[in-house]
């Protein structure tokens, strides 16, 4: 015959243990600085996303406004209307 296996209990105490997480275990103030630190990294992070996409912007005007006029025929090409 097979045995059944039995779960163990655990103690209260040591559930109490499981759910405690490090945030309960440091103080409010040092808390509060890691919170202040992850906003600035985020910010941070968000300033230099919004640079790097204003670059690629600026990046793309300056290359359509710098296109000679064979380059702009071949994109255009005959689509115009002429005159």
């Amino acid at each position: 015959m097979a045995k059944k296996k039995t779960k163990k209990q655990l103690s209260p105490k040591k559930q109490e243990n499981e759910k405690a997480t490090l945030m309960d275990s440091l103080d409010n103030d040092i808390v509060d600085k890691l919170k202040e630190a992850k906003k600035e990294l985020l910010a941070s992070a968000q300033a230099k996303e919004e640079e790097r996409l204003e670059k690629i912007r600026k990046e793309k005007l300056e290359r359509e406004k710098n296109k000679s006029f064979a380059e702009l025929l071949d994109e255009y090409g005959d689509s115009g209307s002429k005159f």
